[in-house]
């Protein structure tokens, strides 16, 4: 497995497994241990998913060494602020049986359209996660959903600079500004719905794309984020997508073929707006 190095010299596994929309129980279990398998060693999850415990279980049971491992949880909106942060670490490293996390990330930030003092929310939050970072019990923090003014209004007050700002990106939906703004600061940008939750499997040039390639549509989006320096989270249950999902040896994109994807039309957007949720 190949990696991007983060701005604290961290090493973070270039494709991560993702775990969104995997029900708690047998599936998320199965869905885990079956990445594991094939291969995966980074593996994101969230304390919202509902599928901490299953995830742990499977990291655990999997037998392999905690240290090859990556694993990434968040912190959900309704435990913002400092002390409910912290107890909302310990609560997902309890739940997932682990003595410590790779990556933790605000899920989603305060905004205006819910929050007077969204900065001063998202401001507090961090200090929590530094003080975790610091203490050493999470090797790197990050952000998530965080679009440009939020992330440059928290780095105003931030001592440490986010490792990672995991936002939705996929064919038809960039968001230039914010992965520009990233790149500037040495944050990694990882790619949540990187497929677009199968929005965008049967657009005609990504399909002529892939048949071109002799591959999938599913691969051609993964290499595409790979090929800006972008991390993939992509997610499934069927074990030979999950192995075809690392798959990213057996073709490449040319710079015509990255202009053509870079010039599609808006589309596959999943309609969360994170300066509009009321979530």
């Amino acid at each position: 497995m190949k990696s991007f190095k983060l701005n604290n010299g961290i090493d973070i596994p270039a494709i991560g497994f993702g775990t969104w929309q995997i029900p708690e129980g047998d599936e998320a279990y199965r869905a885990v241990k079956e990445a594991l398998s094939a291969g995966y060693t980074h593996i994101d999850t969230a304390a919202v998913y509902g599928n901490e415990n299953s995830v742990g279980k499977a990291i655990k049971d999997s037998g392999i060494d905690r240290s090859h491992l990556f694993i990434t949880t968040k912190l959900w909106n309704t435990e913002r602020g400092y002390d409910k942060t912290l107890a909302a670490f310990d609560k997902s490293l309890a739940t997932l049986g682990l003595d410590y996390l790779d990556l933790y990330l605000i899920h989603w930030p305060a905004n205006e359209t819910q929050f007077e003092d969204w900065a001063a929310i998202n401001a507090d939050t961090w200090k929590a996660l530094e003080h975790l970072y610091k203490q050493g019990k999470v090797k790197a923090i990050g952000v998530s959903n965080f679009p440009k003014p939020y992330l440059e209004k928290l780095l105003e007050t931030a001592e440490v600079i986010p490792a990672v700002n995991q936002i939705e990106f996929h064919p038809g939906h960039l968001q230039e500004e914010t992965v520009e703004l990233c790149k500037a600061h040495d944050i990694l940008v990882q790619a949540w719905s990187p497929l677009g939750s199968g929005r965008i499997l049967q657009d005609e040039t990504l399909r002529a794309l892939a048949t071109s390639k002799h591959t999938s549509v599913g691969q051609i989006c993964i290499q595409f984020a790979l090929a800006q320096g972008i991390l993939p989270l992509p997610k499934s249950t069927n074990p030979e997508n999950i192995k075809r999902n690392l798959d990213m040896d057996s073709f490449e994109l040319s710079a015509e073929d990255l202009d053509t994807i870079s010039k599609l039309p808006a589309m596959g957007f999943s309609g969360s707006d994170p300066k509009k949720v009321t979530f």
